[in-house]
């Protein structure tokens, strides 16, 4: 036993002094930041540090001898180290500041700068999609507030500038009505990619396709006939950046196609499967390019046009499609022409690139007071492949308890309830993880007051039996990326 305790003694001691001296390595990358931001910093570079080699083994002994195994360590890392070393009887001068306490209060004092007091009866907070037909039932404003609604989503890719005021006015007028309080979120529309069709199928807006036949990508439709499918990416510049063999989605992942050849007239693709009820390819619907890297800007010449309202109206700001710190410099300098005071930012993460560069984006963000992360599992799932889109969420999750960034859960939350008003058992089970979340966005459906009601009761069991935890740690390549780029 003696031997097996110095093994751990020896193990854990040696990530403990490469945590210890992580503020001197980045040091310089620390000085930028906002100066509440810190220990968060720490935590989250410590956080990557654990994170870059395989320590299950150093777990399952740990545990074996009725140790801390590290599972629940996010928000307080070399803390619970600090803790299990004094366990075996390391002595410490001083131990680190972040501790359980601390790192737990940091993301409450966040997520209520972000969605404000979530309701008494709620262990989350939660937003709720609008759109105009709302100001046709201003009653229904009313239910969604009494029935937990505690952020109301915009969306700048639909309705129109006075149609967002509306809104927010009616809010406005409703929260006064009942006494409870709502913040807005407005959503950026980033650069959606979408079909445009330009031979077969134009006037009808859809055009027939089959497994192994060709779509064409160009951005004139000029050298086709009528029968070819052409497709324009309603987005300059893209076409020359594709190569052979990439993937490319449509509509939402049902249609996948590959990069076949490349020639003077356009992109020829490879229809290679088709998930949709009909084999129709359709006009706006969103193509997305996972393997491809795009010299296109995450922020859009309408998204600046949308700031000048945006920052007048909104408590946050999406920011949809971001993919480097450069994006989101980008952002802040459009907001500080604008206000001397921007409303905090929420990275929506729903790109391939975002998911590598996300400890660089959180860091980047750090150097603002107070911002936040939206998991995007729309796009996100067609750009990372829907069998890794569970990994990648919770991984997603973890690194941002780890900087202590209140998370929002998004997308198809209860989606078959919302619509149809019956919910399946998957989609249960995916609500009960969505409440661990410090919110959970919900979109617009027939069903949204059930949708509330059926949240609610699934956010309280599944809170009353855990907190965010998990057991094993093998290596995220997220944290090897950035640390060996740094």
């Amino acid at each position: 036993m003696s031997s097996e305790l110095d093994a751990l003694r020896s193990a854990l001691a040696q990530i403990e002094n490469e945590m210890r001296n992580s503020p001197t390595r980045y040091a310089s990358l620390l000085s930028s930041l906002h100066s509440s931001q810190l220990e968060s910093a720490k935590n989250l570079l410590n956080y990557l540090i654990l994170r870059k080699t395989d320590i299950q083994q150093l777990q399952a002994n740990l545990h074996e001898v009725g140790l801390s195994s590290l599972a629940s360590c996010e928000s307080h890392v070399l803390r619970q180290i600090q803790v299990t070393l004094a366990r075996l009887g390391v002595s410490f001068a001083q131990y680190d500041p972040c501790t359980l306490e601390f790192g737990a209060e940091q993301i409450r004092k966040n997520a209520e700068r972000l969605f404000g007091l979530h309701h008494a009866e709620w262990p989350s907070s939660v937003m709720v999609t609008f759109d105009r037909s709302f100001l046709n039932e201003k009653k229904y404003i009313e239910k969604l507030l009494q029935n937990g609604m505690g952020v109301a989503r915009i969306n700048c890719a639909h309705d129109d500038p006075d149609t967002w005021k509306q809104m927010v006015e009616e809010i406005h007028r409703t929260c006064k009505k009942t006494g409870l309080s709502c913040a807005l979120h407005f959503d950026l529309a980033g650069p959606k990619i979408r079909t445009v069709l330009l031979r077969k199928g134009k006037d009808a807006g859809k055009a027939e396709i089959k497994v192994g036949g060709r779509v064409w990508l160009s951005d004139s439709g000029k050298g086709f006939s009528s029968k070819d499918v052409v497709v324009s990416p309603n987005e300059a510049g893209l076409l020359e950046h594709l190569k052979v063999g990439e993937r490319i989605y449509f509509d939402d992942g049902l249609i996948r196609a590959r990069v076949d050849r490349i020639s003077k007239k356009g992109v020829a693709l490879k229809v290679e499967r088709i998930s949709s009820k009909k084999p129709l390819l359709k006009n706006e619907k969103g193509i997305n390019f996972p393997d491809s890297v795009l010299a296109i800007s995450s922020l859009t010449d309408f998204d600046r046009k949308c700031l000048a309202m945006v920052v007048k109206l909104a408590d946050t700001v999406g920011f949809s499609f971001v993919r480097t710190p450069e994006d989101l410099e980008d952002l802040r300098k459009e907001l500080a022409k604008l206000t001397a005071t921007p409303p905090p930012v929420i990275l929506k993460i729903e790109t391939r690139d975002a998911v590598v560069q996300l400890p660089a984006l959180l860091l980047e963000s750090m150097k603002e007071p107070c911002f936040g992360v939206m998991i995007a599992r729309g796009d996100l799932a067609v750009e990372i492949g829907f069998e890794r889109l569970v990994e990648i969420q919770e991984e997603i999750s973890w690194i941002c308890e780890a900087g202590h960034v209140p998370v929002i859960w998004a997308t198809q939350v209860l989606e078959n309830l919302h619509k149809s008003g019956i919910a399946s058992r998957a989609e249960i089970t995916d609500a009960g993880r969505a409440a661990m979340a410090e919110c959970i966005m919900i979109n617009k459906g027939e069903h949204t007051l059930e949708v509330l009601k059926t949240l609610k009761d699934i956010a309280k069991r599944s809170r009353a039996l855990k907190v965010k935890n998990r057991l094993i740690f093998r290596p995220l390549r997220i944290a090897e990326n950035f640390l060996e780029q740094n």
